[in-house]
């Protein structure tokens, strides 16, 4: 299935408590419930007042409709043409 990277701009993300995370996750995951096995969130990286989230999904309408299911914001959904990491250097 297709890997996409999401951008979401979240005001002060970096300073949110653990707690309202925790909210935040949980609805994103009610919101995959309802759409399993469609779509898969891998993990998020937070970052001063962005987070970037790691998705496998068919396409990008399908993160979109998830964002809004879960009342999220996708800002720019990149779809994952190619990966790299130390090995690629060998």
């Amino acid at each position: 299935m297709p890997k996409f990277v999401i951008e979401r701009e979240v005001p002060g993300a970096a300073n949110l408590t653990d707690a309202q995370w925790q909210e935040i996750s949980q609805k994103s995951v009610k919101a995959l419930k309802g759409m399993c096995p469609e779509i898969q969130w891998l993990h998020s990286y937070i970052t001063g007042d962005k987070v970037y989230c790691v998705y496998l999904a068919p396409d990008e309408a399908t993160i979109q409709e998830h964002a809004k299911r879960a009342g999220l914001p996708a800002n720019r959904v990149s779809a994952v043409r190619r990966l790299l990491d130390p090995t690629s250097a060998e």
